[in-house]
């Protein structure tokens, strides 16, 4: 069996060098290529040249985020994996991840002790997510179980909570939908309300239960 093929994206050029030297030291691991933002990640999967098993990114990258990323590597090849290796440690960030397709997500501070472990849970087909906020998980999946009866949304909440849920903000909500940050505002108000949702966290969890994303 060949080697499983790695790229690594990620602008700190020091973190993805160290990460680049302890995956290529490992056994049947091999890094094919890096990137140092989301547009550069893309276009070396565009080339199609290095055929990886694996991506690991980080959430914050100039250009075009990681976030902004997944769903447009998902979009490319559908089988690639797609591991986040972030400082962001907010459940949030753990919602919207999973929401635009990643397979993992592991803190920077859990790298050094559990990498090894993220790759290999994903490539079992699994989820994996940090020690740190794996309780966040059990709640996140136990919320998308148990949320099965709400009100119903017009059309335009549910186009104002995809976007909210793909990490968008209020005013570039608004220019997509050719809408005032007043009236996104308003509409962010009506969804939480009719839903009983406290949060933008709540907010993403939904619109993944409803299939808005």
């Amino acid at each position: 069996m060949g080697a499983y093929r790695v790229i690594v994206a990620d602008d700190h050029v020091l973190f993805r060098q160290g990460l680049k030297s302890i995956l290529q030291g490992a056994s049947g691991l091999e890094v094919v290529g890096e990137a140092g933002d989301g547009l550069e990640l893309i276009r070396l999967l565009k080339l199609g040249a290095l055929d990886p098993h694996l991506v690991i990114l980080d959430i914050s990258m100039p250009n075009l985020r990681g976030l902004e990323a997944v769903p447009e590597i998902k979009t490319l090849c559908p089988n690639i994996k797609v591991l986040m290796v972030t400082m962001h440690g907010d459940r949030e960030y753990l919602y919207q991840a999973l929401a635009a397709g990643a397979d993992g997500y592991l803190l920077k501070q859990d790298a050094d002790a559990e990498l090894f472990a993220a790759i290999g849970k994903i490539r079992k087909d699994k989820i994996y997510v940090s020690p740190h906020l794996a309780g966040d998980l059990t709640d996140y999946w136990a919320d998308l179980r148990g949320r099965t009866n709400r009100p119903r949304l017009t059309n335009r909440e549910k186009e104002v909570l995809k976007l909210i849920a793909e990490g968008k903000s209020n005013k570039e909500i608004g220019d997509d939908l050719f809408i005032s940050v007043h009236t996104v505002e308003r509409h962010r108000a009506n969804i939480m309300a009719k839903l009983s949702l406290r949060g933008t966290a709540d907010l993403v969890k939904y619109a993944i239960q409803k299939g808005y994303i």
